[in-house]
C-alpha cells in the first residue's frame, strides 16, 4: 500500500492501493508493515482483524501503548505476528549466543554493548533532517531506531527488569529527537539469585561506525562485531583476542532469512523466532528508559499480562 495514488501497478504485484480500506478489501494473506513506527498499531489492528499474518518492521510501535491489544487480537484470529528484528538471523550473532550458552567463558558477570553511526551518513543521497530517524512525529531517535540491541540483549542474556538511563540530544544535528542514549540494564535474577548488569550505549553521532557486544565472564571475554561478523575470545591469562568464528554477511542476507522464516511460520502454523511479545518487551524497556532519564531514578520495566484465551 502506498500513501500516494499509483500511476501503474508495480511489476509482480497484483494491485497497488493507497488506502487501508482498499488493502483490506484485497484480503491479503500476509502483509509487511514498514511505515513509521507511530502508525504501526492502527494498520496492524485493521489487518489482524481481517485475518492477515503480519511482519511488523522494528520497532513494533512508538511506545508500548496498544501493543498488548494487538497481540490479543492476533491470538484470537490465529495469525502469525512477527517483529522485524532481523539481526537475530545473522550467523555471527547466533554463534555468539551459542558460545555463551555453552559456557565458553564461564558465568557472564558483565555485558558492554555499543552501537553508533553518524546519522547524515546513513543515507548520503537524502537530507537526514527529513528522514524518519530525525523526526519525533515519525518515531525517530536513537532508542527506537537502534532498538535491535535491546532485542538481542534480551534474547541472549534474559529478561530486563530495571533500567537506569540518560537520554538526550548532545550534538548540533538538526533533529528534534535524542541522538544519544546510555542505558544500564538490570537483568532478571537467575535461579541462584545472581543478577547480571549490562551497559548499552546508543548514538546517531559517531563517525567511526560501531556495533559491538562484549560479554565479560569469569574465565575470559567473548566479543561480537556486528560489522565484520567476527566472534572472538580473550581467554584468562592470554595476551590477545583469538578469532572463533567469522561470517561477513551481505546486506540483504538477514532480511531474506527473516522473510523465509516468516513464510515458513505461516505455512507450518508455528510461532516466529521474534514474536509480537518480543516487540512489546523491547518497547517496555524503551518506555522505562525514557522514564528513568526524565526522573533521574531507576525504573522497573512493566510486565504486561497477555490474555492467551482464544474466543470462539
Amino acid at each position: 500500500m502506498r500513501h500516494q495514488q499509483c500511476a501503474s501497478i508495480p511489476e509482480y504485484a497484483n494491485g497497488c492501493f493507497s488506502t487501508m480500506d482498499q488493502a483490506i478489501e484485497f484480503a491479503p494473506q500476509a502483509a509487511v508493515i514498514a511505515s513509521p513506527a507511530p502508525f504501526h498499531i492502527a494498520a496492524a489492528q485493521l489487518l489482524t482483524s481481517a485475518g492477515t499474518h503480519l511482519l511488523v518492521e522494528k520497532p513494533i510501535a512508538a511506545s508500548a501503548d496498544g501493543v498488548a491489544q494487538l497481540l490479543e487480537s492476533s491470538r484470537e484470529r490465529g495469525t502469525v505476528l512477527q517483529t522485524g528484528y532481523n539481526l537475530r538471523f545473522l550467523p555471527s550473532l547466533q554463534r555468539f549466543r551459542e558460545l555463551l550458552d555453552a559456557n565458553t567463558i564461564g558465568r557472564v558477570i558483565s555485558v558492554r554493548c555499543e552501537i553508533g553511526q553518524y546519522l547524515p551518513s546513513w543515507r548520503p543521497d537524502a537530507d537526514y533532517r527529513q528522514g524518519v530517524s530525525a523526526r519525533h512525529e515519525l518515531g525517530g531517535g536513537a532508542l527506537l531506531e537502534l532498538s535491535h540491541e535491546i532485542d538481542y540483549l534480551r534474547w541472549i542474556f534474559g529478561e530486563v527488569d530495571s533500567v537506569n538511563a540518560k537520554i538526550g540530544r548532545q550534538s548540533s544535528l538538526e533533529i528534534d529527537v535524542e541522538d544519544t542514549a546510555h542505558l544500564i540494564l538490570g537483568f532478571a535474577p537467575k535461579e541462584d539469585g545472581y543478577r547480571l548488569i549490562g551497559c548499552l550505549n546508543m548514538d546517531l553521532v559517531r563517525h567511526d561506525t560501531t556495533r559491538l557486544c562484549t560479554a565479560i565472564g569469569e574465565n575470559g571475554s567473548l566479543r561480537w562485531n556486528g560489522l565484520t561478523g567476527i566472534v572472538e575470545k580473550f581467554e584468562a591469562g592470554a595476551k590477545e583476542w583469538r578469532e572463533l568464528f567469522r561470517h561477513q554477511h551481505q546486506r540483504d542476507e538477514s532480511y531474506q532469512a527473516e522473510w523465509r522464516h516468516f513464510l515458513d511460520c505461516i505455512r507450518e502454523q508455528r510461532a516466529p523466532l521474534i514474536t509480537g511479545e518480543d516487540g512489546l518487551k523491547a518497547m517496555q524497556i524503551i518506555d522505562a528508559a525514557r522514564q528513568a532519564s526524565e526522573s533521574g531514578h531507576q525504573v522497573q520495566v512493566a510486565k504486561t499480562q497477555i490474555n492467551t484465551k482464544v474466543t470462539a
